[in-house]
């Protein structure tokens, strides 16, 4: 027993009915013989009454894998057979089958769903399988004069084959004229030389010529000099900057290259350095003002004159106050 499935796949759905469970969603794979069989044991045994899609895949090397997906949702016949811990929720089951490549042929589910109708159509459409007993099996979404099915891995993307693409997508591949440069096909495109309306009446693709190899010793580019970091690129001069240069002689200084070319005077880097100013030479005198002694001997004052300082006012006679 099997996910939410009430007894063992095959006491179910027949012999070789196989049941797997994943992401909360049950498949059982059937027999071709069996469709019907199982989509009504869906229905009435498993209480599935809601019909969702009806669909097929093309798988190469196998066949047509049709499935059909129909949900129990907790009521009507079989809902308490199997029900979810939750009391008979939501369950999903995915019954598929398949037909040969050469034998696309299954029983329409139409008398157990009626929804199956419309899914059926687009089936047979878009993949050919034929479904038996069908009562409208007409085109559905393509032109009636469509061959073909396209959702068939071996059918041809012939779009741009069968008809032009309406515009320029590049310069020469507009409709003004001049020369049209032959397109890219897209994959899954044949060549349209070869399939569709224009069949052998389009010239062959014109060959890439090959590249002519080049001879030894013709158009040879010159040794590249190879210059180290302080000494700069091949465009600059050796020079040295004024406020990196030292006066000749002094320690650490160095001759500077001659140049290769002749200086220019209105460019720093050109102009010569100027000498370093010479370590026992006497410094500069301080700036500003400078007072000159006086001509002459000086004066000593008398021996009995007064320490005093003198006293600012009028000359007065008398020992008495001025005031």
């Amino acid at each position: 027993m099997t996910g939410w499935l009430p007894d063992d796949a095959e006491t179910l759905f027949g012999p070789g009915a196989v049941a797997d469970e994943a992401y909360d969603l049950l498949t059982v794979d059937v027999s071709a013989d069996a469709w019907v069989t199982a989509l009504r044991t869906a229905r009435s045994t498993l209480g599935c009454t809601f019909f969702d899609w009806l669909s097929a895949v093309d798988e190469p090397g196998t066949g047509f894998q049709v499935c059909a997906h129909v949900v129990a949702l907790g009521t009507g016949a079989g809902a308490d057979t199997g029900a979810s811990p939750a009391g008979g929720g939501v369950r999903r089951l995915l019954v598929r089958t398949t037909v040969p490549y050469e034998a696309a042929v299954l029983p329409t589910a139409t008398g157990v769903y009626p929804g199956a109708a419309w899914h059926e159509r687009e089936t047979h459409e878009m993949f050919g399988v034929d479904f038996t007993g069908h009562p409208h099996l007409a085109p559905l979404l393509l032109p009636e004069e469509f061959e073909g099915h396209p959702l068939r891995k071996d059918f041809v993307l012939a779009a741009r084959v069968a008809k032009a693409w309406p515009g320029a997508k590049e310069p020469g591949e507009s409709h003004d004229g001049g020369p049209k440069r032959r397109q890219m096909m897209p994959p899954g495109v044949p060549d349209p030389n070869d399939w569709g309306p224009l069949k052998g009446q389009l010239p062959p693709a014109p060959a890439r010529p090959a590249r002519a190899p080049r001879a030894a010793g013709a158009g040879d580019r010159p040794p590249r000099r190879t210059r180290s970091v302080s000494e700069g690129s091949a465009s600059q001069a050796p020079s040295l900057a004024p406020d990196r240069a030292t006066a000749p002689g002094a320690p650490g200084a160095s001759e500077a290259p001659a140049s290769p070319r002749g200086r220019t005077p209105d460019v720093p880097w050109e102009r010569p350095a100027k000498p370093a100013p010479d370590a026992e030479a006497p410094s500069e005198p301080p700036t500003g003002p400078r007072t000159e002694p006086a001509a002459g001997p000086v004066a000593e004052p008398p021996a009995d004159a007064s320490t005093e300082p003198p006293t600012t006012g009028e000359p007065h006679s008398g020992g008495g106050d001025p005031t």
